[in-house]
């Protein structure tokens, strides 16, 4: 997990270089593309079919996780890159209201202290972002949170119906790239792949795929709760890595929001079931 943690800061430093280039919807539509290619490569060397009778909750899952995706791309376009980071790891908070409203799982009083120290980093957090300017990246990170929370609520549906993880990303990766091309096609036309910019959309197809690939690895093989926690090690080396290359200083009510919503974060995996806590972030 701690690979992981490395991997999707590293993915997020070329997101940032990236949007200089590209748009937020390019970037994760050649994310998209990449990490489909990379499971249909496992598809053919393990076998299976792709054939499924939950195509309707595939393409909710993948137009709520495209969604996400793509404004999470922007948030970090647009925010010091830890901030970015630490709203979209705000999914934990959001499902579990997601799990208390859909599938009417009990509301303990633990998941009722998570969500609420939860909200209150994010008010926290979000504070110097308003006064600086920042508000639309603000909500979109924080957006990302939101619809994250909510496609992890689908893949757990479709776990529970019985779809393995990799046609999960199969389908995903269909409806990202349709969803991402089209995106970009309405605001925008494609920018240009040249040598020059070649190198940053290879670390964030790589990067990311790498990303998935540990966490997958981690989730399966340690502790549910232990891995959930090392997942926020993301925003610590994404703190570093906006330090280093971006000089970006983090404000004292930035480190003081950061920390309730790790904090509130940790408590909401811990109130969750354990196979809950493993659907929702095999996906995130």
């Amino acid at each position: 997990m701690l690979v992981a943690g490395l991997m999707f800061a590293t993915m997020g430093v070329f997101v940032k270089l990236g949007a200089e280039h590209f748009g937020p919807a390019e970037l994760a539509l050649y994310r998209s593309i990449f990490s489909f290619v990379a499971v249909l490569a496992v598809i053919g060397v393990r076998g299976g079919t792709v054939k499924t009778e939950r195509l309707g909750a595939h393409i909710l899952r993948g137009v709520l996780g495209t969604t996400s995706l793509i404004a999470y791309f922007y948030a970090i376009a647009g925010l010091p890159l830890a901030t970015a980071q630490t709203l979209n790891y705000t999914s934990p908070i959001f499902l579990a209201i997601a799990t208390t409203v859909v599938l009417r799982e009990p509301l303990s009083r633990t998941l009722l202290v998570a969500i609420v120290l939860g909200f209150a980093g994010v008010a926290i957090l979000l504070q110097p972002n308003f006064q600086g300017g920042r508000e639309a990246a603000a909500m979109l990170g924080l957006a990302s949170g939101v619809l994250s929370a909510w496609a992890y609520l689908s893949v757990r549906t479709l776990g529970r119906l019985g779809e393995p993880d990799w046609r999960v990303l199969f389908y995903f990766g269909i409806v990202a790239s349709v969803i991402c091309a089209a995106w970009q096609l309405s605001i925008s036309t494609f920018h240009a792949i040249t040598w020059g910019n070649l190198w940053i959309l290879a670390g964030v197809a790589i990067f990311g795929t790498l990303a998935q690939l540990a966490m997958t690895r981690a989730y399966r093989t340690g502790n549910t709760l232990v891995v959930g926690a090392l997942s926020y090690s993301t925003i610590l080396f994404a703190t570093a890595f906006t330090l280093v290359l971006w000089n970006e200083r983090l404000r004292p009510l930035e480190w003081l929001g950061i920390g309730v919503i790790v904090a509130s974060g940790i408590i909401a995996m811990r109130a969750e079931k354990k196979e809950q806590v493993e659907e929702a972030g095999f996906e995130s």
